[in-house]
């Protein structure tokens, strides 16, 4: 039976295209289990250009979106997918958030997700290997 304090929650999590080509499934999975969280739904997919644009509406006036989108599409990467899961549970989205670490890897924690396989590209665009929602 759940407390008072219990929040279950259901978060997506997207291993990014950049994620696959530098083979990290394993260890992004590894370190999800961490959170001690369920997964309740996992699929690898294509995103499409109008899936991609939906998903990042709130960044549509952001002068980097063009390269967003080709990022999301694995435009830039040998991998064309990325790999949808469904985490739930307790807290779910402040546990998944706090093992992904800040969205620029360059300031994420350097025990993060990001922090320990993000970069930014040359050009200034975040490769920082997932997504968790909030």
């Amino acid at each position: 039976m759940a407390d008072a304090t219990t929040r279950l929650e259901a978060t997506l999590i997207l291993i990014k295209p950049d994620g696959l080509a530098k083979s990290l499934t394993g260890n992004i999975l590894t370190r999800l289990s961490e959170a001690k969280l369920e997964i309740a739904a996992a699929k690898c997919l294509r995103v499409s250009q109008e899936l991609a644009e939906n998903h990042y509406q709130a960044l549509r006036d952001k002068p980097f979106f063009d390269e967003l989108i080709d990022y999301i599409m694995g435009k830039r990467h040998s991998r064309k997918k990325v790999l949808a899961m469904v985490y739930a549970g307790d807290k779910a989205i402040e546990k998944v958030r706090q093992l992904a670490g800040t969205t620029n890897p360059e300031e994420a924690d350097s025990i993060s997700i990001r922090g320990q396989y993000g970069r930014i590209t040359t050009t200034g665009l975040y490769e920082n290997v997932i997504h968790a929602s909030s």
